[in-house]
């Protein structure tokens, strides 16, 4: 029998930090390499993409391959314009309900050496093995050892490679392919482990929707430079037409304000107003999927536009009204929400209106 001395009261220990409202919503954070190791299929071959687009930085041009006629090859960083015929190197990226063991490399090495020989390609100047459970600590070990792993390949050829490189023919391991096996450079194959695909992944506009946790912090707004830009041709435009239409005359360029204070510090104010918005442009690029900041100028449009097309006296109290009332736009579904501010929604008007999307001055003006 269990006796009372073995029986313990249920006494949860005290966390040493406080709870917050996002853990009452969501829960404790999931560390992230525990995240990518419950991945499913289809969220590890997507999170695999993601990471891929993080290579961009370091070689000039990075492909992802699959399919059985991959050839070995997962993905490509191609170091030069020769690609396959110049320096690259390849990513193998496996998902399996364990730690990498060397057992589920035999073929892909075997696949390196063997098109390699065939002519395919140059053999890559690296060849990394990762996996959504990490490596096993043999398989690292051999990893680690080019003339341990140099034989061990030698002495699985036959159960791994010599019928699972290709299903169409035998590849023993002989002959002219043995001599080219036996000079082959192991020391280029290695690893990455999960916490460096989160390393990487987390340099690419997919990380905060990815893992959460937040943007990154926002560098402060461009300034508007002195002479506009000709991308800036269009909503300056209309931003002189509303003065005009307000004024009953012609506003050519900013020289036309000199005798309007408040029309010219509005206009300095409105350059200002763009610019925070293309800086928002800028940071979305880099931290959350594309089309994220499309969508935020959707919904400030669909926001806005019913006022921009109300009854105005003039293009100039359209243009402020129509700024006004985008303020109070939250927009809080869009990814960017935590990181926009006042003046994105004010310059963002004045983007949909360079698209001509929004128009100051119409026929009733």
């Amino acid at each position: 029998m269990i006796s009372d001395i073995d029986l313990q009261e249920i006494t949860p220990r005290e966390r040493t930090s406080s709870a917050s409202s996002t853990h009452v919503i969501s829960g404790i954070p999931v560390p992230k390499p525990l995240r990518v190791r419950s991945f499913s299929p289809e969220e590890w071959e997507e999170f695999v993409e993601e990471w891929g687009s993080s290579l961009k930085t370091e070689y000039p041009k990075v492909r992802r391959f699959g399919g059985s006629g991959d050839l070995g090859v997962d993905i490509a960083g191609f170091c030069s314009p020769e690609g396959f015929k110049g320096t690259w190197d390849n990513y193998q990226c496996k998902r399996y309900g364990h730690p990498l063991r060397p057992s589920d490399i035999w073929v892909e090495i075997g696949k390196i050496i063997y098109y390699s020989f065939k002519g395919h390609y140059a053999p890559p100047r690296k060849h990394y093995f990762a996996g959504s459970q990490d490596i096993g600590t043999t398989l690292e070990q051999l990893l680690s050892n080019p003339e341990e792993l140099q034989f061990k390949a030698e002495e699985n050829w036959g159960q791994y490679c010599k019928n699972g490189i290709t299903s169409t023919m035998e590849i023993p391991l002989s002959d002219e392919l043995l001599d080219y096996f036996q000079s082959f450079d192991f020391s280029i194959f290695s690893s990455k482990s999960v916490a460096e695909l989160i390393d990487g992944h987390s340099r690419t506009q997919f990380h905060a929707v990815r893992f959460g946790g937040g943007l990154p912090f926002r560098p402060d707004s461009l300034k508007p430079p002195a002479v506009p830009t000709g991308s800036e041709s269009r909503y300056i435009r209309q931003i002189f037409d509303a003065y005009g239409n307000h004024l009953k005359r012609t506003i050519i360029d900013e020289t036309d304000l000199e005798s309007h204070g408040a029309l010219k510090k509005d206009y300095l104010r409105q350059r200002e107003r763009f610019y925070h918005a293309e800086s928002l442009r800028n940071f979305a690029r880099d931290t959350v999927p594309e089309g994220t900041f499309a969508a935020l100028q959707d919904e400030i449009f669909h926001g806005v536009v019913d006022v921009c097309e109300d009854d105005h006296a003039d293009g100039f109290a359209r243009m402020k009204a129509t700024i006004t009332h985008s303020s109070t736009i939250a927009a809080s579904a869009n990814p960017l929400a935590s990181a926009f501010k006042t003046q994105d929604r004010q310059g963002i008007c004045h983007q949909l209106a360079n698209d001509d999307r929004l128009m100051w001055v119409t026929e009733n003006d």
